[in-house]
């Protein structure tokens, strides 16, 4: 299997909890300061809604950050989700040369890596293109990612998709754990998510289970 030919169409091109892996790579001050495509508030609340959901459907996820000490520390509203996890701090641009990165995807057994990253032209594309040269199924977030231009950010997209991966978006991402409203374990989670992330789909919610509850409230 070349880096481009991995299934793109029919029930095998899906992620499911049980299948990929996700790489949360450099959201720290330093880049988020330069993200000029999307307001930085919301692609971090994407970013959480990202994390949370893979931890709510039990997906290894990996966060890593470059130069610590002088980018910043991961933003904490990501790192509180998986506090557990000591982020891997690399000197490399290019996560997917810092074989600790590697490892630990080798480790999971996983061939579908999902990723976001800032900024999506270096640190997003760089490791999605090299995933993709070894032989891995990629896909990366670009509502949880963020360029220092429009420009940057759609040229990223672009190169990264004529390499042969392939684009979602955080609430795709949940969608397609999810894929059946019948399991409920899986579905208060993800509920719980949607409230708290979810923007306008948050807020009708909110009211769907106001209206439920009943004149009396739960």
């Amino acid at each position: 299997m070349t880096s481009a030919s991995f299934w793109k169409s029919g029930l095998e091109a899906m992620l499911t909890p049980d299948n990929c892996v996700l790489m949360l790579i450099d959201h720290q001050p330093f880049q988020a300061a330069a993200v000029k495509n999307i307001d930085v508030a919301t692609m971090i609340n994407n970013t959480v809604s990202l994390a949370k959901t893979a931890k709510a459907f039990g997906v290894p996820t990996l966060l890593t950050s470059v130069l610590k000490d002088r980018g910043g520390l991961i933003f904490k509203q990501i790192t509180d989700v998986f506090p557990e996890q000591t982020p891997i701090d690399r000197t490399f641009i290019n996560t997917w040369e810092d074989e600790r990165c590697v490892e630990w995807v080798k480790g999971t057994g996983r061939k579908k890596v999902v990723i976001a990253a800032l900024w999506t032209e270096v640190c997003l594309a760089f490791p999605v293109i090299h995933a993709l040269g070894d032989g891995y199924e990629v896909y990366f977030v670009t509502d949880a990612s963020g360029g220092t231009s429009v420009e940057a950010h759609e040229m990223g997209i672009a190169r990264m998709i004529q390499a042969g991966a392939v684009p979602l978006t955080s609430g795709v991402f949940m969608a397609e754990l999810q894929r059946d409203w019948a399991r409920a374990e899986s579905a208060a989670k993800i509920a719980e998510i949607i409230l708290e992330h979810g923007g306008a789909t948050g807020t009708s919610l909110a009211w769907e289970l106001q209206l439920l509850a009943g004149p009396h409230g739960a």
